[in-house]
């Protein structure tokens, strides 16, 4: 008997601007993921200081967290495609420096990270440095104008019969990438450095860098063969952007149930979510084996993310034991658990197991998420609330990570994430006994159309 279901898969698989999409988000995402591992481990050799490190991811979210919110807006009055599409090209651009900066200062990533953390940095050192920041802090812009293009795309390239399919692909599809990038750019690092963890060359975070600078090309290129469907007519006039952003503000703190979670998802990213970004590189640093034990430890993360939205998507609808936000905060409780530990392991597949099951819940709960914040949100806000839901967690979390890279000159790397762990669970527990957020459920998740 003919499946219905298979039918509409195979439908999606022939669109036209669906297909266009696929190959441009493969290589983008898969680039991405490349420069996630080699940018924090250029950091890390270039200067040995968790400090640093915690500076450049910080750099990289002040200009997402300032601007997000403004790239929602504009999405929503302007072409997504056309946003997508100058973010794509200022990105290639940057990457082009920096792989150009890395291939002109091979020495500046000879040193070494011996036990008597002897260095020798010179005024070269520093002024690849001060570089780094710099274009840290523009990507960190160009990020801002393509995450809520790139989210709010899909609805204008294919139909609404398709939507739902099209996004569980590519939410799949960027999962995988983060079970290959990683492990592509360990194994170019593990090559580009001898057995003490020693950067010896700077070919393999060249290529790296060289890679996602070329897949931002050919991404735009891509892009540029997506024809989007007619947008629906404006019933209002534009407004300013500031006015723009103010009300998708709105929208979402008049939504009780948007609003309750968009403020505890921002006081735990605001707390603790700089703690894995700057911890996980330096627990590979300094306890495991280096460049390929941070590569292993992010794909494990990936694969286990990739499993968990693969059983959310499979069996998500049918497994269901409690209310929405009580899964929420009972998987934000699990995780806590699961972080604590991971200071103490001291072999490479012991943090892998651990950022395995982190992986698993982590998958899970982005579906639960994602597929109810599309619900709630009318379409005409869908580019406001994708930013500040984005805003939450790609702006605020990485601004902890200044912090956490400071607080890691004055504590143990294993006092991080006993203290991150402890502090996830103990909101958690807070936020089910002092809050609705519990009882919130899936059910009549339709919001009330909001003007534009």
């Amino acid at each position: 008997m003919d499946d219905p279901k298979k039918r509409q898969r195979a439908a999606l698989m022939r669109d036209h601007n669906f297909k266009w999409l696929l190959r441009g988000s493969t290589i983008s995402m898969l680039g991405d993921q490349l420069t996630m591992v080699a940018l924090p481990w250029l950091v890390l050799k270039l200067t040995g200081d968790t400090l640093a490190l915690g500076f450049v991811i910080a750099l990289m979210s002040i200009p997402r967290a300032v601007f997000i919110l403004i790239g929602g807006a504009l999405v929503d009055r302007y072409s997504p495609k056309r946003v997508l599409m100058l973010s794509k090209y200022a990105s290639a651009l940057l990457l082009g420096v920096l792989t150009v900066l890395v291939l002109n200062n091979q020495p500046t990533l000879t040193l070494s990270l011996s036990d008597s953390l002897s260095l020798t940095i010179d005024m070269n050192a520093h002024l690849t440095l001060m570089l780094i920041y710099v274009l840290a802090l523009g990507i960190g812009l160009a990020q801002a104008f393509g995450i809520p293009s790139g989210t709010s795309i899909m609805p204008q390239a294919v139909g609404p019969e398709h939507l739902q399919a099209a996004n569980g692909v590519l939410m799949g599809l960027r999962q995988l990438s983060m079970l290959l990038g990683p492990l592509l750019a360990a194994g170019l690092l593990a090559i580009s450095s001898d057995g003490d963890g020693v950067v010896a060359d700077a070919h393999g975070l060249a290529f790296a860098f060289g890679f996602d600078c070329v897949s931002f090309l050919v991404s735009a290129w891509t892009l540029s063969r997506v024809s989007l469907l007619t947008a629906p007519a404006r019933t209002e006039a534009p407004q300013s952007v500031l006015r723009s952003v103010a009300s998708g503000l709105t929208m979402v703190w008049n939504d009780v149930p948007l609003r309750l979670c968009f403020i505890y998802w921002g006081i735990v990213s605001l707390f603790i979510g700089g703690t894995m970004q700057v911890a996980l590189p330096v627990l590979a640093s300094e306890k495991l084996h280096g460049a390929s034990a941070f590569g292993l430890l992010m794909g494990a993360n990936g694969a286990g993310t990739l499993l968990g939205m693969a059983g959310a998507a499979v069996a998500g609808a049918r497994l269901r034991f409690a209310s929405f936000g009580t899964v929420l905060l009972a998987g934000d409780a699990i995780a806590g658990l699961l972080v604590m530990p991971l200071g103490a392991v001291h072999a490479p597949w012991q943090a892998c197991a651990l950022m395995l099951t982190l992986g698993l819940l982590s998958g899970y709960m982005q579906i639960k998420v994602f597929t109810w914040i599309q619900r709630r949100v009318p379409p005409n806000m869908m580019g406001r609330a994708m930013s500040i839901f984005m805003f939450i967690f790609m702006g605020l979390a990485p601004l902890s990570a200044a912090v956490a890279g400071w607080a890691l000159t004055k504590i143990e790397l294993s006092q991080m994430f006993l203290g991150g762990g402890i502090i996830l669970v103990v909101f958690a527990a807070l936020a089910y006994l002092f809050t609705p957020i519990g009882s919130i459920d899936t059910d009549n998740t339709t919001s009330t159309p909001q003007p534009q």
